[in-house]
C-alpha cells in the first residue's frame, strides 16, 4: 500500500495472546484491515502487564507483523484496560439550574466533571465514566436533561475504576518501541461496539468473555455500560485439567479441547476415541467422553462464577437480552445451552460484526472482537464509520427562560431524527 496514506491501528492486550490491527478507510467508508499480526503473550496475566520487558517482547512481535503487512511504521495505537481489579461504582451529582430556566448542556458537562472528581479508594483511576439517568425536580428516569424545566437537576453516574499502574504499564511498555498509546479503552466498551446491538443494551444484556486467563462479565441497561467484573480464571483452566486428567503435555491438551471437546458430556458419542502419541511410550487412548466430563466440570464453575457475579450486580432481572458470549471459549460446542440450563438466561454467540469492514476471513472469529472493537474506535476518530455524518441539530446555549422556545426546539429535533437516514435502511428512489 502507499506508505503516505493514513492508516490507524490498535492492539488487544490478552493473557494468552497479543494482537495488532493496521487498517485504513476505503472508499465505500468501510475499515479494510491492512496489516495483522499475533504473538504468545508474555509478562501479561490475567489481562494486565506485570513485566514490562516480557510485554513489550510480545507486544512488538504482533506489531512488527502488522506493520511487515502493511508497509508502514505503526506510530499511535489504541488499546484494551483489563483485569481483575476493574470495578464500578454509582454516585449521584446535583445541580442547580434555577427557577423556570432549563438545563444546558453545559450543565450536563460541569456534573460529569465533577462526578469524575469524587474521592477514590488510594491508587484507583477513572478509565470511564457514563451517565446512568437524571432526575429534574421530582422527574427521574430522564436519559437526556436537556431542556428540560425545572429548580434543580440529579445526575447519576456510572464510574468504572481501576488501578492506576494499568494504563502507567501499557503505556511504558508501548514507549519501549516508540509507540504512543493514543487511546486506552475499557475492554468490555471496546467488544461491545462489534458485538453488541444497540436493542440488545437498550433491553439489557451481559456480555461475557470467556478469554484464555480471564471471564470478564459486562452489564449494559438502557443502552450505558452499568457493571463490570471478573472470573479470574477461564479457558486456560480447562487445558489444564486435560492435561492431569489425561497425563499429556499442555500442546496435546490444548489441540484436543480445540478439536474434540464440548461442554456437555451427554452429547459426546460413547464409542468414540482420540489416540495420543507419547514419546518412548505407548499411545494413550482418550474417548470423547471422558474428555466432555473433563470439560464439563470445570465449565460448569466457569459459568457459575458469572452468574454469581451477575446476581450480585443488582441487575440480573432486567437482561432483557440474556447472555451474550464471546472470547475463544465461546466457540466451544453446546456452550450456549450449558450456560441457559445453568442460568435460566437466552444465550447467544457474539462473533463481531463485519458489516463495519472489508471482508477478511482470518477475523471473522470471536478471539477478535476486543481488537476489532479497538480498531473501529481509531478509525472513528477520523469520523464515522460506515454510516453518513448525522444532520446537527441546534443545541441549547444559554438559559434564556421561556416554554415556547423550547419546546420549538424540542419538535425541530423530532422532525430532523424521523428523516435521519439509517445505514442499513434501503434507499428510496
Amino acid at each position: 500500500m502507499d506508505k503516505n496514506e493514513k492508516i490507524f491501528a490498535a492492539v488487544d492486550i490478552g493473557s494468552t495472546k497479543v494482537v495488532a490491527l493496521a487498517g485504513k478507510k476505503v472508499d465505500n467508508n468501510k475499515i479494510q484491515i491492512v496489516g495483522l499480526g499475533h504473538s504468545p503473550s508474555r509478562g501479561i496475566k490475567r489481562g494486565v502487564v506485570l513485566n514490562v520487558e516480557e510485554a513489550f517482547a510480545a507486544v512488538n512481535d504482533a506489531v512488527n507483523h502488522a506493520e511487515k503487512e502493511c508497509g508502514q511504521v505503526i506510530e499511535n495505537v489504541f488499546v484494551n484496560i483489563s483485569g481483575q481489579h476493574l470495578t464500578t461504582l454509582t454516585t449521584s451529582i446535583q445541580g442547580s439550574i434555577g427557577r423556570d430556566h432549563y438545563v444546558t448542556e453545559a450543565d450536563v458537562n460541569q456534573m460529569a466533571e465533577q462526578a469524575r472528581k469524587i474521592e477514590l479508594p488510594d491508587g484507583m483511576s477513572v478509565y470511564h465514566i457514563n451517565s446512568e439517568f437524571y432526575t429534574v425536580d421530582n422527574e427521574s428516569g430522564i436519559v437526556n436533561p436537556v431542556g428540560a424545566i425545572g429548580d434543580k437537576v440529579v445526575g447519576t453516574y456510572k464510574l468504572h475504576i481501576a488501578p492506576e499502574y494499568y494504563t502507567r504499564n501499557i503505556a511504558t511498555c508501548f514507549r519501549q518501541g516508540s509507540i504512543n498509546v493514543q487511546k486506552s479503552i475499557l475492554d468490555p466498551i471496546a467488544s461491545s461496539e462489534v458485538v453488541l446491538t444497540e436493542d440488545e443494551k437498550e433491553a439489557g444484556v451481559a456480555l461475557v468473555d470467556i478469554g484464555g486467563g480471564t471471564t470478564k462479565i459486562s452489564i449494559f441497561c438502557d443502552g450505558v455500560l452499568c457493571y463490570t467484573s471478573m472470573v479470574p480464571f477461564g479457558g486456560n483452566v480447562l487445558t489444564h485439567d486435560i492435561k492431569e486428567g489425561c497425563s499429556i503435555t499442555v500442546r496435546q491438551a490444548e489441540s484436543l479441547k480445540v478439536q474434540f471437546g464440548q461442554a456437555i458430556a451427554d452429547f459426546a458419542p460413547e464409542d468414540k476415541v482420540v489416540t495420543i502419541p507419547i514419546q518412548g511410550w505407548e499411545p494413550r487412548q482418550i474417548s470423547f467422553k471422558s474428555l466432555a466430563n473433563i470439560i464439563q466440570a470445570r465449565v460448569e464453575e466457569i459459568v457459575d462464577g458469572f452468574a454469581f457475579q451477575i446476581r450480585k450486580s443488582g441487575y440480573a432481572d432486567k437482561l432483557g437480552a440474556g447472555i451474550v458470549i464471546t472470547g475463544g471459549t465461546s466457540l466451544l460446542p453446546n456452550l450456549g445451552q450449558l450456560i441457559k440450563f445453568r442460568t435460566g438466561f437466552d444465550v447467544r454467540k457474539g462473533s463481531p460484526n463485519l458489516n463495519y469492514f472489508v471482508a477478511r476471513k482470518e477475523v471473522d472469529d470471536p478471539r477478535f472482537s476486543t481488537v476489532l472493537g479497538l480498531l473501529k474506535m481509531a478509525a472513528e476518530e477520523e469520523g464515522p464509520v460506515g454510516k453518513r455524518k448525522k444532520v446537527k441539530v441546534p443545541k441549547v446555549k444559554s438559559n434564556e427562560p421561556g416554554l415556547i422556545k423550547v419546546m420549538q426546539n424540542k419538535i425541530f429535533q423530532g422532525v430532523l431524527g424521523f428523516f435521519e437516514e439509517n445505514p442499513d435502511d434501503t434507499e428510496m428512489s
